[in-house]
């Protein structure tokens, strides 16, 4: 790469098909998931094992939040190596399946859309879909985001 150093790509570096994988994974255990729940996501099947058993999961499962967040950590850890941070402008998120404990999870991303803005000429929109994948390749979150990059400054800037 071209950046005198820089591993972070710009808007220039970019294109359409281009796939990334987080280099790092996360395991997700039960006290991670229940720790997070009572803070920010306090449903039974978050929290209870015995009232997860009961509910429409058959057992324990993290939140979809819990998932987003971990899917962010990797996200910012180099599975979006994108120059300025991973700044969103919006999105959608799925999770086809719940995450649960013992999972380890992973990042496979890929630019969908890579688009200059023409009002602000320092930057453009890359539409980037990201897959969470637990250890069995499984899809547990989807996450299609709109993400701020930064054109590559000039040199002397």
């Amino acid at each position: 790469m071209e950046s005198g150093g820089d591993d972070r790509l710009y808007l220039e570096d970019l294109h359409v098909g281009q796939r990334f994988t987080s280099g790092l994974s996360h395991d997700v255990d039960e006290a991670q998931i229940k720790a997070f729940a009572s803070q920010f996501d306090p449903q039974p099947f978050h929290l209870d094992n015995a009232a997860a058993r009961g509910s429409f999961f058959e057992g324990l499962v993290a939140s979809g939040w819990h998932t987003a967040a971990i899917t962010m950590r990797l996200l910012v850890d180099g599975a979006a190596p994108i120059a300025g941070g991973v700044i969103g402008a919006g999105g959608e998120i799925q999770w086809p399946r719940p995450t649960r404990p013992g999972d380890t999870l992973r990042v496979e991303s890929e630019v969908l859309e890579v688009k200059p803005s023409r009002s602000r000429t320092d930057r453009g929109i890359v539409t980037l879909r990201s897959e969470t994948r637990n250890q069995e390749d499984q899809v547990v979150q989807v996450l299609t985001a709109k993400l701020v990059v930064p054109r590559r400054p000039a040199p002397g800037n």
